[in-house]
């Protein structure tokens, strides 16, 4: 599985970005597909996952600002973000985890101005 990620770019605080992971195959039959961030000099952090039955797990510090969704038919996975804060800024990395293993896509940087 190769993973597509775009819809970065730079926003003001209280913004809004819709991140898109494209996949080459059918994410139909994935475990989970997750987002996760890394900011300069820190470790990567997930920021939201969906399994295969469409359950949502999100960090606490986007819950409630962060959705993250699928489309099986498009195989794309998306991560509509509002309200966005100087601290969201990161490169935004998308992963799928199919028969086991872990898929990464190549980041989107994501930069939230004050």
């Amino acid at each position: 599985v190769q993973l597509q990620a775009s819809g970065g770019g730079l926003v003001q605080a209280g913004g809004s970005l819709r991140l898109s992971c494209a996949a080459s195959g059918s994410i139909f039959s994935i475990d989970a597909m997750g987002w996760y961030r890394q900011a300069p000099e820190k470790q990567r952090e997930l920021v939201a996952l969906i399994t295969s039955g469409m359950r949502t797990v999100y960090a606490d510090s986007v819950k409630g600002r962060v959705t993250i969704s699928r489309d099986n038919a498009k195989n794309t996975g998306y991560l509509q973000m509002s309200s966005l804060k100087p601290e969201d800024t990161a490169v935004y990395y998308c992963n799928v985890v199919r028969d086991g293993k872990i898929y990464w896509g190549q980041g989107t940087q994501v930069t939230v101005s004050s």
